[in-house]
C-alpha cells in the first residue's frame, strides 16, 4: 500500500485566508514532500494566481455564501449547495482525500460537509478574533480547530478543544521573525540600507492596507512637522491616495520633507510616501512604531515580529477589527484608537508624547513579542499529518 499523503485545502477569496493556507501547505510539503497536496478555491479569489504560483494544484468550484435574508439568492441556495458539494465530493474523491483543512470563507463551507459526510478527518483554523459562518459550520464535525485567538466563538464537537495556536506567518514575515531574534540591530540596519532611511533614527511605519485607510492618511499627513520632531515616517497611502497624502504633509511641514523609498533616494526628506511597498517585511524590520488597521493578519504579524503599534480599527460592520486588537492592548502590547477619535489632534498629543518616551514604546515591543506566536504554519501542519488514518468519529 502507498505510503503517499494525500492532502486537499480549501479557503480563499482574500488574502487573509490564502496566505496561512499557502504556509501551511509549504511545510506539509517541507515534512512530507511527496505528498499529493490540491487547494480547493474559487476562480475569482487571489487563490487563482497565488495557490498555482505557490506549486499547487488549484481546483476551483463557485462561492456559496450563506443566506442572510429571505430573497432571490435564498431561493436559488439549495440547488447551488448541492451543486458544489457534489463537486467537492468529486475532488476529495479524485485526490483520494485523507484529511481536510479549511481556512474559511465561502469555499470552506462545501468542502466540511462533503468531507464529513464521506468520513473524512477535518481540520479548521480560524484567524479572526470572531469567527466567520463557514467554520462555525465545521467546527462541528472537526477533530482539529487551531485558531489565531484563544476563544474565536467556535463551538466544537465533545472531546475536542480549539487550540490557539497562532496565524501561520507567510514566508518573508516567518523569515523576519528569525532575523529579528537572532540580530535586530543588523536586520534593522540592512532593511534600513535597502530602504534608504536612516538606521539609527526612530521610524514610523503608516499602513491602511491595500485600499488605504483615508482617515488615518489624513490625520497623521496633517501632523507631519510634529512627528519630524522625533522620527522618520514612512506612509503607505493604498492605491491612488498618495497624491492627497503628499499635498496634507507639503502645507503641515513644506515640500522639502517629502522623499521616496529606496537606497537611490537616501537623501531625499524624511517623510516618505508611496502608495504601497511590495517588501513591508523591509519596513516592519526597522520600525519603532506601527500605525495601522486592525485586521487579524496585521495584528498576528505584528505582534509576532514584536513591534509596537496604534490600533485604528475599521469602524465598519459589527467593529470586527477591534476584537482582533483588544487582546495584545490587555497585553500592552500597542494602543487602540477609534476611527473617529484618531485625528491630528490625537496625533499630536498621544504618538509624539509616545515617539519622546523610547522606554514605553520599548516594552510595548517586549510585550506584543511575548503575546506573539512564531510557529503556527508548522504546528498546523503537523496536527494536520497526525490526522491521517485517524477515523473520523
Amino acid at each position: 500500500m502507498s505510503s503517499q499523503k494525500h492532502i486537499v485545502l480549501s479557503g480563499g477569496g482574500t488574502a487573509g485566508h490564502v496566505n496561512p493556507l499557502l504556509a501551511v501547505a509549504h511545510v506539509i510539503r517541507d515534512l512530507e514532500p511527496d505528498a499529493d497536496i490540491a487547494v480547493v478555491g474559487t476562480a475569482v479569489g487571489l487563490e487563482h494566481d497565488l495557490v498555482p504560483q505557490a506549486g499547487f494544484e488549484l481546483e476551483t468550484i463557485e462561492k456559496v455564501p450563506f443566506p442572510r435574508r429571505p430573497n432571490k439568492a435564498a431561493l436559488q441556495f439549495p440547488a447551488k449547495w448541492r451543486a458544489e458539494t457534489a463537486k467537492v465530493r468529486d475532488i476529495l474523491t479524485r485526490h483520494h482525500a485523507q484529511v481536510v483543512v479549511g481556512f474559511g470563507g465561502y469555499t470552506s463551507a462545501p468542502v466540511y460537509a462533503a468531507a464529513h459526510k464521506m468520513g473524512i478527518p477535518i481540520a479548521i483554523h480560524e484567524q479572526n478574533a470572531r469567527a466567520g459562518m463557514a467554520n462555525k459550520l465545521g467546527a462541528r464535525w472537526a477533530s482539529m480547530i487551531g485558531a489565531a485567538y484563544a476563544q474565536p466563538g467556535l463551538k466544537p464537537r465533545k472531546g475536542v478543544e480549539v487550540e490557539r495556536v497562532g496565524l501561520p506567518l507567510r514566508p518573508a514575515i516567518a523569515q523576519l521573525a528569525s532575523d529579528l531574534e537572532h540580530d535586530r540591530i543588523a536586520t534593522r540596519k540592512a532593511a534600513a540600507a535597502q530602504l534608504g532611511v536612516d538606521p539609527n533614527r526612530p521610524l514610523v511605519v503608516v499602513t491602511g492596507g491595500s485600499l488605504g485607510a483615508v482617515n488615518v492618511n489624513r490625520a497623521v499627513a496633517a501632523s507631519a512637522k510634529e512627528l519630524l520632531a522625533h522620527a522618520q515616517v514612512i506612509h503607505l497611502t493604498g492605491k491612488g491616495k498618495d497624491d492627497e497624502v503628499r499635498s496634507l504633509v507639503s502645507v503641515s511641514a513644506g515640500e522639502q520633507v517629502l522623499g521616496e523609498l529606496g537606497s537611490d533616494h537616501a537623501s531625499d526628506g524624511d517623510y516618505r510616501v508611496a502608495p504601497y511597498l511590495e517588501r513591508i517585511d523591509l519596513a516592519f524590520a526597522c520600525a519603532d512604531l506601527i500605525i495601522c488597521r486592525s485586521g487579524a493578519g496585521t495584528v498576528s504579524e505584528l505582534t509576532a515580529l514584536g513591534l509596537p503599534a496604534i490600533y485604528v480599527p475599521l469602524p465598519i460592520g459589527n467593529g470586527e477589527q477591534r476584537f482582533n486588537a483588544q487582546p495584545v492592548v490587555d497585553a500592552q502590547g500597542g494602543l487602540m484608537v477609534a476611527d473617529a477619535d484618531f485625528t491630528p489632534e490625537w496625533v499630536r498629543n498621544h504618538v509624539t508624547k509616545l515617539l519622546a518616551d523610547p522606554k514605553t514604546l520599548s516594552d510595548y515591543g517586549a510585550n506584543a513579542w511575548k503575546y506573539g506566536i512564531r510557529d503556527a504554519a508548522e504546528v498546523m501542519a503537523r496536527r494536520v499529518l497526525a490526522l491521517i488514518g485517524q477515523p473520523d468519529e
